[in-house]
């Protein structure tokens, strides 16, 4: 692996934590899935479901929605 980051559960190019499958961040069941953005979109939409929650739960402010 390259970079910086080195995952914990990854051991000869397998991800302990998930059966023993090749390691492919941010998949399914990975400490990376839906925490961060990767340049593969396929992999990014639990990410932006959680934004979309996000945003739903909290509007931002604008005078006609300010907490009294």
């Amino acid at each position: 692996m390259a970079g910086g980051w080195g995952c914990p559960h990854e051991v000869a190019d397998r991800c302990t934590k998930i059966n023993n499958l090749p390691c492919d961040p941010g998949m399914k069941g990975c400490e990376l899935y839906g925490r961060f953005r990767f340049a593969d979109e396929s992999k990014n939409t639990r990410y932006w479901e959680k934004k979309a929650r996000a945003a739903d739960a909290c509007p931002p402010a604008t005078p006609d929605n300010k907490p009294e």
